[in-house]
């Protein structure tokens, strides 16, 4: 059930077969939530970490007059809040996207990790490095990335995220959210991402239809972007 988070590490360092059982033995179980469910809430104690098995799961913050923004999505492979470990409650919610298989990592199990096996420590000390690094580029993008240039950045994230976990290939990726969102994750309005989405698909890059993002030219995708994955550290490291 964990290959896809085993995919996501090994691309980028090398885990032996004792270090893949310690993480299994990690689990304590395996829960299915429906799409639209809070998960973990705002400023609640935290005992266990959350690694997505299935679906797409967000980080969000809402604001006093109901809107909503959402932070982060998380890929099957990720662990949603792996930093709550050290936290122990954090100061965003986490929210189901879709339907998901959740796995819960106790973190009594993760701290005999932590004591027992130094380099696997590490390797998920990274792990929450990327979620800032992904972090810093979002705020690139609500900041100064234009609304075209922002969506098509998002667009690209996600192609290489998710082929690294084998759930995308040249021609895109299933991608069951909803318009208002994707609004959510941008920082639009659901009426400007419609139009921001008709641009991409006139313009033949890409096409957001039935859950799907099809891409139609990456290259083109990419230069609208200036999108450069380096951000996304995928080369194999040293232990």
């Amino acid at each position: 059930m964990i290959g896809k988070h085993l995919s996501k590490l090994r691309l980028r360092d090398e885990i032996n077969a004792e270090e893949e059982e310690a993480i299994r033995s990690c689990i304590s179980e395996i829960v299915d939530y429906p799409a639209d469910q809070t998960i973990v809430h705002r400023g609640e104690e935290l005992h266990y970490s959350t690694l997505v098995l299935e679906g797409f799961i967000c980080r969000y913050k809402d604001l006093s007059d109901g809107q909503r923004q959402i932070t982060h999505i998380h890929v099957p492979g990720d662990f949603a809040d792996l930093h709550g470990f050290t936290l122990k409650h954090l100061d965003h919610s986490i929210m189901t996207l879709t339907p998901c298989k959740i796995a819960k990592a106790p973190h009594e199990r993760i701290l005999k990790i932590t004591e027992k096996y130094p380099h696997l420590t590490r390797v998920f000390w990274f792990s929450t490095n990327l979620d800032a690094c992904i972090h810093r580029e979002w705020e690139v993008s609500l900041g100064r990335r234009r609304a075209l240039e922002r969506t098509a950045h998002l667009f690209c994230e996600l192609q290489v995220r998710l082929q690294i976990v084998g759930m995308a290939d040249e021609t895109g990726y299933a991608f069951p959210l909803t318009q208002t969102e994707l609004a959510e994750c941008l920082g639009l309005t659901s009426v400007h991402v419609n139009r921001v989405l008709r641009e991409l698909r006139e313009r033949g890059m890409i096409e957001f239809r039935g859950g799907r993002v099809s891409i139609t030219d990456f290259k083109a995708l990419k230069a609208v972007a200036e999108f450069d994955p380096a951000y996304l550290y995928m080369e194999l490291r040293d232990r």
